[in-house]
């Protein structure tokens, strides 16, 4: 059987391409040439399905949500801070798996900051 090798590419609709880009490099440091080739560092890839109804991805009509691997989740939380990002509560862990945070970007798509345990 052929297999999937990882994650290819995340696509996101936008009003505004060229911000939303700007706030990903800006609030979370997605550096991407400008094809948006990100070589991101090798790690873990969580792939899940939710029910329907989950209400872990914040808003009902968000379909799919982002996770995005952090080295230091408090460092990240302080970064976006700084930058006016819309942080969800407060951070949670996962014992044996990590500690996870959620930020919502300007355009109203949840994503889940994960650092690994």
């Amino acid at each position: 059987m052929e297999r999937v090798q990882g994650i290819g590419g995340y696509f996101l609709r936008s009003a505004d391409p060229a911000a939303l880009t700007a706030w990903y490099r800006d609030c979370l440091g997605l550096d991407t040439d400008e094809n948006g080739l990100w070589e991101q560092a090798s790690g873990p890839t969580v792939f899940a399905t939710f029910e329907s109804d989950t209400e872990y991805f914040g808003s009902r009509t968000q379909r799919t949500m982002l996770n995005f691997r952090v080295r230091d989740l408090d460092a990240m939380l302080a970064q976006l801070r700084a930058n006016g990002a819309d942080i969800a509560g407060d951070p949670q862990d996962l014992e044996g798996v990590g500690r996870f945070a959620w930020v919502t970007d300007p355009e109203g798509n949840r994503i889940e900051l994960w650092q690994p345990a």
